[in-house]
């Protein structure tokens, strides 16, 4: 019997074991999960994100990787384009999908309650572009999903 894919097979990463020693942002804390040094991935990056209440980040974007965030608790705002003109809000349950160079804004929009997350990169490289973007005061609503593409709505 080959002992190979007893040591190099499926790994299991307990929720006590996820590694914070990640890039942070101010208002948010990331955790590893699936990464190069967790267990030796070579080709994605999975962890958490708790971002508190009131909490958002700078525009930004992170190059040639694709993100895809999952909601677990409270509510996602993202804004996103050249001058973060249009939004759409994510709930529990709801998954988000960040294309390669869109320059974004990830917002916690729930009052008072901290918004929780998982991540997951296409890349081990942390990659983030910050970006001196003024943003529009009033952006465009839009609701989206994967099969139907943008309808775009005003309040």
């Amino acid at each position: 019997m080959n002992d190979r894919w007893r040591r190099d097979g499926v790994r299991i990463v307990r929720a006590g074991q996820l590694d914070t020693h990640t890039p942070q942002t101010p208002g948010m804390q990331r955790a590893a999960a699936i990464s190069a040094a967790t267990v030796a991935a070579r080709k994605i990056w999975a962890g958490t994100v708790t971002i508190a209440p009131d909490a958002k980040t700078g525009a930004h974007h992170h190059g040639v990787l694709e993100s895809v965030i999952y909601v677990l608790r409270g509510v996602a705002r993202m804004r996103w384009g050249e001058r973060l003109e249009y939004t759409a809000e994510a709930g529990p349950g709801d998954f988000i999908y960040v294309p390669p160079w869109v320059p974004h804004q990830e917002i916690n929009a729930g009052a008072g309650e901290a918004l929780e997350c998982v991540l997951v990169r296409s890349d081990q490289d942390a990659t983030v572009v910050n970006l001196d973007i003024t943003p529009v005061e009033q952006p465009e609503a839009v609701w989206q999903d994967g099969l139907h593409g943008a309808l775009r709505h005003s309040r």
